[in-house]
């Protein structure tokens, strides 16, 4: 799941191959739309907590998962969802309007990513040594889309010292988000600042140590928003299927937040009327 800078929509698209024309879902599988290269999210070797909670979400329904792989670019939910090649989504921003959502099942927030021999303890928006740091982020979209912190720091002049990488990166290598992650591993940038899941997780997998910390001060901003509920997404209309999600959420809970935590993802506590109803 990759957000855009507005989070009003994952940016998805671009067919990866021909899938099958639509028929519905044999009683015995658990049909999952997902990215074949988008760790730590999913990919074709069934690695990413995506994969994990779908494989979780099987086995409570007694199912087997079959996978729709495409790439989340423009597109995506119509070419597979919508298309009715799948059945869910494991990860949309709650109240995703191209989708039913169900209520969410975690909440993260974008992170300042550093080296921890460089010892700069940062994590406000608002630290001077910004103005002066080489700071890496990703961009999205084919017209370089700019996440939330890269509009902050553009908000208080903060530009020359900005370096963009593409959250889509090379598709033919492994893992395209973890190229600016590896730019502070390198020595090449001081800071990125990432969406959590993303940072966390590529920095708890580097040779290098590096720390991760919560960007703070990010009402500042407003309207950019840094924190993010996260929802499963069904056919709009697809009540049975969302109520039922919903019930292995309620049921499960503490099981999916140590799940994320294996894989790094930073946790903000879910609002109570947030993870107690539909989104």
């Amino acid at each position: 799941m990759r957000l855009r800078s507005d989070c009003a929509a994952i940016t998805l698209g671009c067919l990866i191959g021909l899938a099958s024309p639509a028929i519905a879902a044999p009683d015995g599988e658990l049909r999952v739309c997902a990215d074949p290269n988008n760790l730590p999210f999913s990919n074709s070797a069934e690695a990413g907590f995506e994969n994990k909670l779908a494989t979780m979400i099987a086995q409570s329904f007694r199912k087997q998962v079959v996978y729709t792989w495409w790439v989340q670019r423009r597109g995506f939910v119509r070419n597979t969802l919508r298309a009715e090649k799948c059945d869910v989504v494991m990860g949309v921003p709650a109240g995703y309007d191209l989708v039913e959502t169900t209520k969410p099942y975690y909440r993260s927030t974008y992170v300042f990513v550093t080296r921890q021999d460089q010892n700069l303890d940062l994590s406000s928006l608002l630290d001077p040594r910004l103005h002066h740091l080489v700071i890496g982020v990703h961009l999205v979209g084919d017209d370089g889309n700019n996440p939330p912190p890269a509009e902050a720091l553009g908000e208080q002049g903060i530009v020359d010292n900005v370096r963009g990488y593409s959250i889509y990166g090379d598709y033919r290598q492994a893992d395209p988000p973890a190229r600016l992650i590896e730019a502070v591993e390198h020595g090449e940038i001081d800071v990125a600042a990432a969406w959590g899941p993303l940072g966390g997780y590529f920095a708890q997998h580097s040779p290098v140590p590096l720390t991760v910390t919560p960007v703070q001060d990010g009402e500042r901003f407003a309207p950019q928003q840094f924190q993010f509920a996260i929802a499963m997404g069904v056919r709009k209309g697809d009540h049975a299927l969302r109520d039922r999600l919903n019930s292995f959420i309620d049921e499960h809970r503490s099981d999916i937040i140590s799940l994320l935590r294996s894989y790094g993802v930073p946790l903000v506590e879910l609002p109570a009327t947030a993870s107690g109803g539909h989104q």
